[in-house]
């Protein structure tokens, strides 16, 4: 009865929906409002060890689910909510949060992390990325846009944040599968440079620029942030920060400081917490290894340190929900194209995956900001963000 005793410590604060779970000795238990219709519906096939529990929750209930040992009937991306809203729910309790893993983020160990998550083949992210193939947060100009429409606002939502002129010069840290640097380049004239530690990614690009004649307008360099030594007129990075891990933020800063020419402007955008930094095991251990999500404070103060001023910064936290609303309603068509692929186990960790950051962004869990960056005595810029 010891493990019943721990389930419902777990389970007692964290629904507010009337939520029935069925343990696997096939006993029935309801949490949450005791009134209404069952909201979810959460199937213990097998019995978790109560160590792995108290380990952390978040990776043995998300192991669970990916191997069948627990199984949901409701929205998924509902019940994290559910959860997350709760302030004693297991999310927020300490008592279930005791490992996380230890990283390092050494130049060889980072690109073996990038690799590992983006390198999983550009087929996989074409079945359910929109056509430009962006892999960050749109920007919702109205929630009637589309997701392709809404990643090419935010394209030129970042680039116009900039104030660039044709003929300046661009780096964007982590570049992705291009669409900025190339919106960069043919819609706003400047002379674009990408780095990234995707093969795929670079290779994807160096595609795209010999394909459309760019080479004298677009480059693309498969490289370490931390080995650029060229100046910019502009920098941007979108989605970078949280993969170089807490002891490099100041580094990173550093370099953006570093390669930033005195009168130039730097939009760097990343996901960050403003209850501060924070680790999740699950995540790291099968989506993103090696990541950190930097506090608000944590990122500002490394700002501050490398003499770089913050002249604006904009929340578009409700804008990721959004995106990783429409990710998950596109991965669910393609459940079959993806379990033929891989296998249903693969299929089950990436639905949870999105789900689950969907919900935390809902709640508040985390957010995700732009910081648009000077040097100190840039007076060269509008007074006022006009976008």
């Amino acid at each position: 009865m010891l493990e019943k005793e721990v389930y419902n410590q777990l389970f007692k604060p964290s629904f507010s929906e009337k939520t029935e779970v069925t343990f696997w000795d096939g006993s029935v238990k309801e949490y949450g409002n005791n009134d209404g219709e069952t909201v979810f519906k959460i199937k213990f096939n097998e019995k978790i060890p109560v160590k792995d529990l108290t380990n952390n929750a978040s990776l043995a209930l998300g192991e669970a689910y990916m191997s069948k040992k627990i199984e949901v009937e409701g929205n998924i991306q509902a019940l994290i909510y559910d959860v997350y809203k709760q302030a004693n729910g297991f999310f927020a309790n300490k008592n279930f949060k005791k490992w996380l893993p230890k990283e390092k983020h050494t130049k060889k160990q980072s690109k073996e992390d990038i690799h590992s998550h983006y390198d999983l083949g550009n087929q996989f992210y074409e079945l359910w990325l929109d056509p430009t193939m962006t892999y960050s947060c749109a920007y919702f100009e109205t929630p009637q846009d589309t997701l392709e429409q809404a990643q090419i606002n935010k394209v030129h939502h970042i680039l116009n944040k900039l104030h660039a002129n044709p003929g300046e010069t661009l780096l964007d840290i982590g570049c992705g599968w291009g669409t900025l640097i190339l919106i960069a380049a043919k819609e706003y004239g400047l002379k674009s440079t990408g780095i990234t530690l995707s093969e795929e990614q670079y290779d994807h690009i160096q595609k795209i620029i010999k394909d459309e004649k760019l080479e004298n307008q677009v480059s693309v360099y498969l490289m370490d942030y931390r080995d650029m030594t060229d100046k910019f007129d502009h920098i941007t990075s979108v989605g970078m920060f949280e993969h170089v891990g807490s002891e490099n933020l100041g580094e990173y800063f550093t370099k953006v400081n570093d390669c930033l020419k005195p009168e130039g402007t730097a939009l760097i955008h990343g996901i960050s917490r403003q209850q501060g930094g924070a680790k999740n095991a699950w995540i790291n251990k099968y989506i993103f290894p090696g990541g950190y999500i930097p506090g608000v404070t944590e990122i500002v103060g490394h700002i501050t340190e490398n003499d770089l001023q913050l002249i604006d910064l904009e929340s578009l936290r409700r804008d990721y929900q959004l995106t990783l609303e429409h990710w998950t309603e596109n991965f669910h068509q393609v459940k079959d194209k993806i379990v033929a692929k891989s296998d249903e186990s693969f299929y089950r960790m990436w639905d949870l995956y999105l789900q689950a950051c969907a919900a935390s962004f809902q709640s508040s869990n985390i957010d995700v900001d732009q910081y648009l960056l000077v040097h100190a005595n840039n007076n060269s810029i509008p007074m006022h963000r006009n976008v």
